[in-house]
């Protein structure tokens, strides 16, 4: 996100909503801590940094700068940079081993072109551990490039997870393996409908390429699926949890063994 364009934002928002506002954006393109500052003018009540040693390159703004940043600044922070200094250090060194130990690239430089093809910072670091993986690391500038016109392609699928993932799955099949020639399964479903309507019409090329004849979901996805919650709920009570709440019922649809293990530890069943 640009500087001014954050400014605006968070001036609109804090002017027609309540709640507060809390800013996240990746220094990829080298403005994140410029865009924070903007932010912060604006009436931010939050923004999301994070310690030096884990910072900037497709990470957040460091804590440390922001924080001195406001020293003296009507939004003075609570925090002081001295006392994170000894926390910093002390990461340096887990970074350090856990490069090593897992061949990860710390050193991912300031790339100004994502302001063009608009991939969060987090999807560039991924595929570049990716693309490393099968030795293409080389394919990482003609990758991102080819990011943004599958993403075209495909509807312009906003690039949040887990259509984020769809698009840079596909964009990396295409340069390591010629252009939807091997389709993972996800980018498919995408194109079929079953994520739903996209913004913009598929290539009707790209979309024969990917499923020849197969059948196209027109239709809402969701209304395949038959209704779950009283047999969810059913279920719960089956396993000794005599009145769950609806927001138990759905932590246990979406990750039954994680929620029935908490709901037992909580005495709830």
């Amino acid at each position: 996100m640009a500087p001014y364009a954050a400014y605006e934002l968070v001036k609109t928002l804090k002017a027609e909503i309540p709640v507060p506002i809390q800013l996240h954006t990746h220094y990829t393109s080298g403005m994140a801590s410029m865009t924070y500052l903007k932010a912060i003018e604006a009436g931010v009540d939050i923004v999301d940094c994070a310690l030096s040693p884990f910072a900037l390159g497709t990470s957040r703004p460091a804590t440390e700068a922001i924080v001195a940043s406001l020293e003296g600044h009507a939004c003075i922070t609570d925090l002081r940079k001295e006392a994170l200094y000894p926390i910093a250090d002390y990461f340096r060194g887990v970074k350090k081993e856990l490069a090593g130990t897992f061949k990860l690239n710390t050193a991912i430089d300031i790339d100004t072109k994502v302001l063009t093809f608009q991939i969060p910072g987090g999807m560039l670091s991924n595929l570049l551990s990716q693309m490393k993986e099968q030795g293409m690391a080389d394919k990482y500038p003609e990758l991102i490039e080819e990011m943004p016109r599958v993403r075209a392609e495909i509807g312009y699928p906003p690039l949040v997870t887990p259509t984020s993932q769809i698009v840079g799955s596909a964009s990396a099949f295409n340069e390591m393996l010629g252009r939807y020639k091997i389709v993972p399964r996800e980018v498919k479903d995408l194109a079929r409908g079953k994520y739903g309507r996209t913004p913009a019409p598929i290539s009707e090329e790209v979309r024969q390429a990917m499923l020849g004849n197969e059948t196209i979901i027109t239709h809402r996805p969701a209304d395949d699926i038959a209704p779950q919650m009283e047999a969810l709920r059913a279920q719960l009570i089956d396993k000794g949890y005599t009145s769950p709440p609806i927001e138990d019922v759905l932590s246990y649809a979406l990750f039954p063994e994680v929620a029935m293990a908490y709901f037992q530890k909580a005495g709830r069943c």
